[in-house]
């Protein structure tokens, strides 16, 4: 399951600093093959510390964490939804992905010039949503634009009810409302999903701070959670410098430099997970000797939807899925534990694949 999280922001506020830390990182995953899709496409592993323990248990041949992409979308300027740098084409990449990481500066330095003039989170962050509400806003009024007459004018209740729906997410949009922030019903949900809207998408702020600022955070990062909390988003807090510094060292130079700082884990690892979690993301295995991965599934996939993630074949022919949790394999301590404990079960086809999971799916085709 292949999702994307784009990373977008005004130039010079850190975004190709952090996206370089995200692509380096990667290349020390000596047990995970690093691939970068294009220039601008990194993909990710997803922290997860249930590997180290399945990994210690098993002893696979083979450890395949799960991953996650990341785009950086150059710098976006005032005036972008009318073409000004290379607006256009930026706005057409962020439509394709699935969430959005709006990098906002929240530092001073004299040494790095601000496309503004000055350090005003806020007002960065302002300045980016306009630009994605206006793009948006330009193809709700080319829609309506094609079916307006005909809305009017037929009889056919589908265009009556997109006409409806188009004109309720243009007046959202012009009193500065997201299309995200707006309740659909089903049927609607899935006429508006058809037009890629950039405001539709779910978004994380990311505070990007000075290395003296990264444990207590500043008045900038402040800001930003009260203009986040608005809107029910969330804020990761990350030092680009120091991220940049984390991503050369392994993964015990790491922790120490962590250690060090006084925090726990490093910012991109919040911002993995955080993005994670904002696309309703969860995780299952599969464990044996051969091989221990991890696979990402959507929060309410069933058994036969999340078998097809391994191959079609598995959903096709599902018959039953032997499920454990990490939790009763992790206090158990083996299988033939969990096992004899009867924390074993056999799921069916309705089965709601739960976080953690261990699985083996039976099928036959």
């Amino acid at each position: 399951m292949s999702l994307t999280a784009g990373i977008v922001g005004l130039p010079n506020v850190g975004k190709s600093t952090l996206f370089n830390a995200i692509t380096k990182k990667n290349i020390l995953a000596a047990n995970y093959p690093f691939a970068t899709i294009d220039p601008n496409v990194g993909v990710v592993t997803v922290p997860d510390k249930r590997l180290e323990f399945l990994e210690n248990l098993y002893i696979p041949q083979n450890l395949v964490p799960t991953s996650f992409e990341f785009t950086d979308i150059a710098g976006l300027v005032k005036g972008a939804s009318k073409g000004e740098g290379l607006g256009n084409k930026f706005l057409s990449h962020i439509r394709e992905v699935d969430a959005i990481v709006e990098v906002v500066r929240c530092f001073d330095d004299n040494n790095i010039i601000h496309v503004e003039n000055s350090v005003d989170p806020v007002r960065d962050i302002e300045i980016i949503n306009v630009e994605l509400l206006l793009a948006d806003l330009e193809v709700i009024d080319n829609r309506i634009n094609r079916i307006g007459k005909k809305a009017i004018l037929s009889n056919d209740k589908l265009v009556k009810k997109e006409a409806e729906i188009l004109n309720k997410v243009k007046e959202a949009l012009e009193q500065n409302i997201p299309v995200r922030k707006l309740q659909f019903e089903e049927d609607e949900y899935k006429l508006i999903k058809n037009f890629n809207l950039i405001t539709a998408k779910p978004i994380i702020y990311m505070a990007n701070v000075s290395e003296e600022d990264i444990q207590n955070g500043n008045a900038y990062v402040e800001e930003v959670k009260k203009y986040a909390s608005l809107e029910g988003s969330e804020v990761v807090v990350v030092c680009a410098k120091i991220e940049s510094e984390l991503s050369e060292l392994n993964d015990d130079d790491k922790k120490e430099f962590l250690n060090e700082l006084g925090i726990s884990d490093s910012g991109l690892d919040k911002l993995i997970k955080a993005t994670y979690n904002l696309l309703g993301l969860a995780t299952f295995f599969t464990a044996g000797s051969d091989e221990v991965r991890a696979w990402t599934f959507k929060k309410g996939m069933k058994a036969p939807e999340c078998a097809g993630i391994i191959h079609t074949d598995f959903e096709r022919g599902f018959i039953k899925a032997e499920v454990m949790s990490f939790d009763d394999l992790e206090k158990c301590g083996n299988e033939k534990a969990v096992k004899e404990a009867g924390k074993l079960r056999l799921e069916g086809k309705e089965y709601l694949m739960q976080d953690g999971d261990i699985c083996l799916f039976r099928f036959n085709v």
